[in-house]
């Protein structure tokens, strides 16, 4: 049977079409078009799968890829659709005359259960070709079957749930382990859990849906032929945590809420829809008698599982009195019901008949239907054939149905990547909103539409709808491009007029305080927007009138200041000497370039508040451009002119944390100048690193000297680390100031000797004092006592040196101690190295006359080798040929320009005159032929290839090199 699943389109059979309602090529009032360009691929397409049964068809199921079905009593084949070409045949071996009454096939493709005529039901696992009849359900004709989503795997069902034509419900578990001759049967346990009633008495359970909600409770979905069932509840705690048990046993007393309808088909079918990457169903479809039960699932609701509810009725033609319906498959936004001799896709939201696909005689009637939730196929067969539809594009036209709905929101959602389409259900929603009286909405809606701008602003007008008028005024304004600047520019002046009337209209209202405020906010974000800057600052003129017309003055000022023209009033100011007031428009439009203008002259009659205004603007003002107001200002060198500078440059240094070096020159220089008991103070603070003090050094070391501030200087020094300066000037200041400095050197042995050396001078020579400088002596570990005596005078005598001179020796005898260990552990180290390179010249190997190369299996002395000491080895090329794909790739490289050098330095006779010139250039600096031998010895046979870290690093390279898979792969054919 080859070719089973070849799928072709079949020329007598006729494709379910559902097309847009538009014209092919229109262009519409939004001024978009629309051109149907070819033809649009039908929602429904049927295919008939090349299949001829060899006996008729009397069940088909199909999940997650697998298709089961039976033919004649006997046989099931079953089909892996992702491999078609290898469908499985198994006999049942049954000898009595009882039928396939329904198959039920898991969530996962893996568990198959075939109930029989006979109250018998047979288990097959996918992995398995053995059929194993179920002990404990023999008895029960099953009708449904609930599987366990949440717990069912390729090994085991889980706890599922059993519907019976009796009506009862049972609880069971399969495993797909066969064991031996005495194993474990599949049917681990089967126990009762409930009986559906209706009216009579136990009904036929004809649909069973069990699911589990986000929060851990179960739910589970019963059907009869009248009522639907819901069972809502926790499994109780324990060793039945993961079954149904505790769901029903919470309805023993009392019955479960259901749904009921009076009609009866005989029969009902549940039919559920979930989106691919959801875990929960959305949808339900029920098919009962009065017609189609349909809403949507909502797992979070406390009392009830079902909601959205509404019942629609089968078409014409369709119902338990005509042509009843035999099957039921919902889809995202259909459902689809299976007849005798056709199938009809029914649209969901407004229940209308879209799509009516007759079958051909011949096939026979129709049996069933299925769909397959992990691919979203549809399935349908008759006892002679098998069909198949794909889905395409479900949602194309959903927009249209949402559109008469009202449902605009909806409408959006689905139309959003099709702009003429989305235009149209924007005008219709602005439409709507404006008959409704919602303007605001409206006003929105119409800006996003292509609608004529004309017509939409005199519908606002008549009604009288200013404030709606300035929405859609203002959302145009934003959609406009760069190159409309005519239509920028009526747009803002009409914004203008707007907004400048209705502010006329609410100031003198007392009651209309709040909005007055509102609209002037308003007001001020339109003048401030970024948006619509470009276009303001073009109409800036216009809007200058305006406001001169209405006599606002504030706003004047305000747009001013987003014009960036209110540097006139601030010289306005000036003129009049009113600089109080200048400051005050300084300070309420924080404009930092003002600042920089005007404070030259701000500073010279109000310093303080000019000072306290710099510093409330904090980092927004860039003090470099402030110091020449600062300077001309402190040249008087009165003490309140430097107080002030001083006090924002500390601002500047302390709060704003400012690291430009001009800033700290400045301070530095104020510092010197005015107080210089703080000039040390922030030298120290500043730190002793010279990378990352703030100021210039060398302009601090001349300031400090000018001023005779002698301990800043050596504190200069220092961070410039000038040491002997620091400590030739620490010495006139204080000698301990010096010993600080000699001791800076840390790194610098040499240096700080020098430096101590310098202090033990001065301490002897300048005070003449030898207890003095014996403490120099103790302070510093660098100084001995010889280093000393050269400064103290002839008639000092031995008696004060004592100690020292002690002290001294037994430093010297414990160095030479140490030097001769050192010694000795150096010679033991040489005679070991010895050792080991007289035993490594005795090691060698043996090659025999048979060995052969490891790589390509040729005798190994026909040409040049290598031999590794792990036992492996190779021809010189075969090596290479080896080594070379695993090099980097400048190793790789290396190894060409050696191979090439090689070939260029061909071996010459030995004193030939070309030998000897070979000779005079290797030893004029160019390599020699042993040399580049050793090179390339050392590059390819540095380790085996076998043995080595190459042989790790390969460890993920393909046995075969995918370039050549192919051509290796058809070899094997």
């Amino acid at each position: 049977m080859a070719s089973i699943l070849d799928e072709y389109e079949d020329s007598l059979s006729r494709s379910a079409v559902l097309q847009p309602g538009c014209p092919s090529v229109g262009i519409p009032h939004s001024g978009y078009v629309n051109a149907q360009l070819e033809k649009e691929v039908p929602i429904f397409t049927k295919q008939r799968i090349d299949f001829t049964p060899s006996e008729r068809i009397t069940s088909l199921v199909v999940s997650c890829n697998q298709l089961c079905m039976s033919l004649g009593k006997d046989t099931l084949l079953r089909i892996d659709l992702g491999k078609a070409n290898e469908p499985n045949h198994v006999e049942l071996g049954r000898k009595d005359d009882a039928k396939v009454h329904k198959m039920f096939l898991d969530h996962t493709g893996s568990h198959l259960l075939m109930a029989l005529s006979s109250t018998e039901v047979l288990y097959v696992n996918r992995n398995g070709q053995k059929v194993r009849p179920l002990a404990r359900w023999k008895g029960q004709l099953v009708e449904s079957v609930g599987w366990n989503k949440a717990l069912g795997t390729e090994s085991s069902t889980g706890p599922i749930l059993v519907g019976t034509a009796q009506g009862q419900i049972f609880e069971a578990e399969l495993s797909a382990s066969e064991g031996g001759l005495f194993g474990p049967a599949p049917d681990l346990y089967f126990r009762p859990l409930y009986v559906l009633n209706e009216e009579e008495g136990p009904a036929p359970v004809c649909s069973l849906e069990a699911e589990r909600g986000p929060d851990g409770r179960g739910f589970v979905i019963a059907t009869t032929r009248q009522r639907l069932f819901q069972f809502i509840g926790r499994a109780a705690e324990g060793t039945e945590a993961q079954g149904f048990s505790g769901l029903f046993a919470a309805y023993t007393d009392h019955p479960p809420p259901f749904r009921e309808f009076p009609s009866n088909l005989g029969y009902s079918e549940l039919a559920f829809y979930t989106p691919r990457l959801r875990s929960a169903p959305r949808a339900f479809a029920w098919m009962m008698g009065d017609g189609v039960l349909y809403g949507a699932l909502d797992c979070g609701r406390p009392d009830s599982l079902l909601s959205e509810e509404r019942v629609w009725e089968y078409p014409e033609g369709v119902g338990p009195g005509a042509s009843p319906p035999l099957a039921i498959v919902l889809t995202q936004f259909h459902f689809l019901l299976l007849l005798a001799d056709r199938v009809e896709a029914v649209c969901t939201l407004t229940g209308q008949v879209v799509v009516r696909d007759h079958f051909l005689e011949k096939f026979g009637p129709l049996k069933h239907m299925v769909k397959d939730s992990s691919t979203g196929q549809l399935w349908a067969y008759t006892e002679r054939a098998v069909f198949r539809y794909h889905v395409q594009r479900e949602a194309r036209d959903v927009w249209r149905t949402y559109l008469d709905m009202n449902r605009f929101d909806l409408a959006k959602e689905y139309c959003r990547e099709r702009p003429d389409c989305l235009d149209t259900v924007l005008a219709r929603e602005a439409d709507f909103c404006f008959r409704q009286h919602r303007y605001l909405e409206s006003a929105r809606c119409y800006a996003l539409t292509q609608s004529y701008f004309e017509e939409i602003a005199l519908k606002f007008l008549e009604a009288r709808q200013e404030e709606a008028l300035t929405e859609f005024l203002q959302r145009k304004l934003a959609g406009l491009k760069p190159t409309e600047r005519t239509q920028a520019t009526l747009l803002t002046t009409w914004l203008t007029e707007l907004y400048l009337s209705r502010l006329g209209a609410l100031q003198g209202d007392p009651e209309a305080l709040t909005l007055y405020r509102e609209t002037r906010d308003r007001f001020r974000t339109f003048l401030s927007s970024p948006r619509h800057k470009e276009w303001l600052f073009a109409s800036r003129a216009s809007i200058h009138e305006l406001l001169a017309s209405h006599g606002d003055s504030e706003h004047m000022v305000y747009f001013a200041v987003i014009m960036q023209d209110y540097e006139r009033v601030v010289a306005y100011h000036c003129q009049h000497e009113a600089y109080e007031e200048a400051l005050a428009v300084l300070t309420r439009h924080r404009d930092p370039q003002l600042f920089y203008k005007f404070s030259p002259i701000l500073i010279r009659h109000i310093p303080r508040q000019l000072v306290d205004a710099w510093i409330e603007l904090g980092s927004r003002l860039d003090a470099r451009q402030l110091i020449p107001a600062l300077v001309n200002y402190s040249q008087g060198g009165e003490a309140q002119q430097v107080s002030q500078a001083i006090h924002y440059m500390e601002f500047c240094v302390n709060v704003l944390g400012e690291t430009e070096q001009a800033i700290h020159n400045y301070l530095l220089s104020l510092y010197a100048r005015g107080q210089p008991a703080s000039l040390l103070a922030y030298l120290e603070q500043a730190g002793t690193s010279p990378h990352r003090v703030r100021y210039d050094l060398k302009y601090a070391l001349r300031l400090c000297a000018e001023h005779g501030h002698h301990r800043a200087c050596v504190h200069v020094y220092r961070v410039l680390e000038l040491y002997e300066e620091a400590v030739d000037l620490a010495l006139q200041v204080d000698v301990d100031l010096a010993k600080q400095c000699a001791d800076l050197p840390e790194e610098d042995e040499e240096l700080r000797k020098k430096l101590w050396l310098k202090i033990a001078r001065h301490v002897v020579q300048e005070e003449e004092d030898v207890q003095t400088a014996m403490a120099c002596l103790a302070s510093c570990p660098l100084l001995k006592i010889e280093d000393v005596l050269p400064f103290f005078p002839d008639f000092v005598t031995i008696d004060h040196f004592k100690e020292a001179i002690c002290n001294s020796l037994k430093a010297y005898n414990h160095h030479i101690q140490e030097l001769q260990r050192e010694m000795e552990e150096a010679t033991a180290s040489a005679q070991r190295i010895r050792r080991d390179l007289q035993e490594l010249r005795g090691r060698y190997g043996t090659v025999e006359p048979q060995d052969k190369c490891a790589a390509c299996d040729f005798p190994l002395l026909n040409r040049p080798f290598y031999l590794f000491l792990c036992g492996h080895m190779f021809h010189a090329d075969c090596l290479l040929q080896a080594v070379r794909p695993g090099l980097p790739a400048y190793k790789q490289a290396r190894l060409e320009e050696l191979q090439r050098k090689l070939g260029a330095a061909q071996p010459l006779a030995k004193g030939s005159a070309r030998a000897l010139e070979a000779e005079a250039g290797a030893v004029a600096g160019g390599p020699s032929r042993e040399q580049l031998r050793a090179d390339l010895d050392e590059l390819v046979a540095a380790e085996c290839v076998y043995c080595g870290e190459l042989m790790i690093r390969s460890i993920d390279r393909p046995f075969i090199d995918p370039q050549r898979y192919e051509e290796e792969h058809l070899s094997w054919l």
